[in-house]
């Protein structure tokens, strides 16, 4: 049974670095303010760019995600820092449920904590990149359930390349601080 499956496309670029972005299923636990606000959210795409290229790992379906997982958790860490992130708050919290473990991002993309990333990219000229969902990543959990991966993938290419264009334009901040809880309750 294959884990999961990787889309590549080589990419040159001048940062340092690997920007990270996520596609998932589930939802979130608004009662919480820190790490367990994500604890009911699923990875389906890991997506990543570093100066050299583009990579996409995937999972089809459920049965597949323990094995995305396992491959993310022993990639990570070898992944050439500082980690973006558009709102490194989200890929943080939902790395934690999904990996067991802390993953820290430096650096964020975002203006300020809620900045819209189609408000970002209008606003810098960034173009769209082919985005199936034009910046609607909530519609991936849809796509998922029905088996239209090809629009996730092309989703998450189309936002990690706006996310590099957003970091050579504008650079980026420090990244907000993430309170890491295990425990369910409050």
């Amino acid at each position: 049974m294959q884990k999961h499956e990787t889309f590549k496309e080589p990419i040159k670029s001048s940062f340092d670095g690997t920007i990270i972005d996520l596609e998932t299923i589930g939802n979130f636990s608004n009662q919480f303010n820190d790490s367990r606000r994500y604890k009911n959210i699923e990875i389906t795409t890991f997506g990543f760019i570093t100066k050299d290229g583009l990579s996409i790992l995937f999972a089809k379906e459920p049965k597949n995600l323990a094995g995305l997982n396992k491959e993310i958790s022993s990639l990570i860490d070898f992944l050439p820092r500082p980690f973006f992130a558009f709102n490194a708050s989200f890929e943080m919290g939902v790395l934690f449920y999904n990996l067991q473990k802390k993953i820290l991002f430096e650096r964020e993309l975002n203006k300020e904590q809620f900045e819209k990333k189609k408000l970002a990219i209008a606003a810098l000229g960034i173009q769209d990149y082919d985005d199936p969902f034009e910046d609607e990543g909530l519609h991936c959990i849809s796509a998922w359930h029905n088996g239209e991966i090809h629009k996730i993938i092309a989703h998450n290419r189309a936002d990690l390349l706006k996310e590099k264009d957003i970091l050579l334009k504008r650079g980026s901040r420090k990244a907000e601080e993430m309170e890491f809880k295990t425990k369910f309750f409050k």
